[in-house]
């Protein structure tokens, strides 16, 4: 279920970057106040990150991430509507509903995040991780030729209306479907000892649970593990500081292939949007496949003795390095070798993705959502910076290839973060 919303997370997230050569040329807009657009998404995501993680924490992933999807999805089919105002006037409507749509989402990966922690041991939690952050390629797979073709045949209105109207539908299906450990009905009582006894937090979604925890927190006199004590002491750690920066540089690549990839393949390289739809869907299939490889070969390690560092750290720094041969893009006319480096790129770039894994096994147990949402507002803090520089250098040299050389600096510098920054990997602890 993690993956099917999380696909339509990213699949929502990708109708502007996918429609958005048709919108430039209908409301005329040059490429710096395209990358503001596509900006207005993690201004919004970032900042509310933190309330969200709260949310979590009080009200349960399954309320709150309910309410997430509905309200993301109908905003999202809203967008379609700014095609009928006037060319100024969409302009700030379109920037104000990817605003609105970013704050709607916010919940999402620290939802993920927290059920993760919940259902799966230690040693299950890479896969786990894995399988849903790899929806993030196999949405564009999936949705790239679709919402192209939808552009294509009908405009590009159209495809915030499809997409908003299949996430209301998820969203019914969540409620259905998502419950705690202890509250599903398929689980015995030797399943929930299981997950128990090796890692898992069967209890964190735990109403009850959490109920007497925040009461606790609210008499103890103790305020350390609550919080801003408890952020205050999650950004003094180095080992938390340097996931959370290393985060925020794997996601200026996320944010690149999300936003910009699809008119890099239009402008830079000549590609009609059906064309582009469909051949965007390449890299997004080997990073999917990257994404799945570098879960798989981490619990691998993990269950041959490796440590939970070396585990985690060896695909990660493996697969960004792999990340870097996009540079390779700028030296090359070929369409096809582009394609086949660019697939390369986000190969490595999947393989690498184990930032939530990291946070699975690091994140306090007394603040789980808000580490989580700690490090998710660090991450998308680069959804606000790279469609902005990217736009800029664009517009500033009248091409691509210093926009690929930006983005590769930001894989090298989150494998300085894992090599020398964050040292062992291992639970954090609160102070009392």
């Amino acid at each position: 279920m993690l993956f099917l919303v999380t696909t339509i997370n990213y699949a929502d997230r990708a109708t502007i970057s996918i429609t958005g050569s048709s919108i430039q040329k209908a409301l005329h807009i040059s490429p710096v106040e395209m990358g503001y657009i596509f900006s207005s998404f993690a201004w919004a995501y970032v900042i509310a990150q933190i309330p969200s993680g709260w949310l979590l924490d009080r009200f349960g992933s399954k309320r709150v991430y309910a309410f997430s999807i509905f309200f993301w999805s109908l905003l999202t089919a809203v967008q379609g509507l700014v095609a009928a105002l006037p060319v100024g006037v969409a302009f700030a409507t379109l920037f104000l509903m990817r605003f609105l749509v970013g704050a709607a989402e916010a919940p999402a990966f620290p939802g993920n995040a927290r059920l993760t922690a919940t259902w799966f041991p230690t040693a299950e939690r890479g896969t786990a991780s894995a399988i849903f952050n790899s929806a993030q390629y196999f949405a564009t797979v999936l949705f790239s030729p679709i919402m192209g073709w939808i552009t294509h045949t009908y405009g590009w209105p159209h495809v915030f209306y499809a997409m908003g109207a299949l996430g209301i539908l998820v969203a019914a299906l969540w409620l259905k479907t998502v419950y705690a450990p202890r509250q599903h009905p398929l689980a015995n009582e030797a399943e929930l000892r299981y997950i128990a006894d090796n890692g898992a937090m069967v209890d964190l979604e735990d109403r009850q649970v959490a109920k007497e925890r925040r009461a606790l927190q609210t008499h103890t006199k103790n305020a350390g593990t609550h919080g801003r004590h408890a952020l205050a002491q999650l950004l003094k750690s180095r080992m938390m500081l340097g996931v959370f920066i290393a985060q925020y540089c794997i996601t200026t690549l996320t944010y690149f292939f999300l936003t910009w990839f699809p008119i890099y393949l239009v402008q830079e390289r000549h590609m009609s949007i059906l064309k582009a739809g469909v051949v965007a869907s390449i890299p997004a299939i080997a990073g999917f496949l990257g994404g799945l490889l570098g879960g798989v070969v981490s619990d691998r390690l993990m269950k041959h003795g490796f440590s939970t560092s070396t585990a985690r750290k060896v695909p990660i720094v493996v697969g960004l390095l792999l990340s870097t041969c996009m540079i390779a893009c700028n030296y090359v006319d070929n369409q096809w070798l582009v394609i086949g480096i660019m697939a390369a790129a986000f190969f490595g770039k999947g393989i690498g993705a184990l930032g939530w894994a990291v946070v699975s096994d690091t994140a306090p147990k007394q603040a789980s959502g808000l580490c989580a949402a700690l490090f998710n507002t660090f991450g998308n803090t680069a959804g606000i910076t790279t469609p902005i520089v990217i736009g800029y250098l664009v517009q500033g040299t009248g091409s691509f290839a210093a926009a690929l050389v930006f983005v590769s600096a930001n894989a090298l510098i989150a494998i300085v973060c894992y090599v020398f920054v964050v040292g062992k990997i291992e639970r954090f602890e609160l102070a009392e």
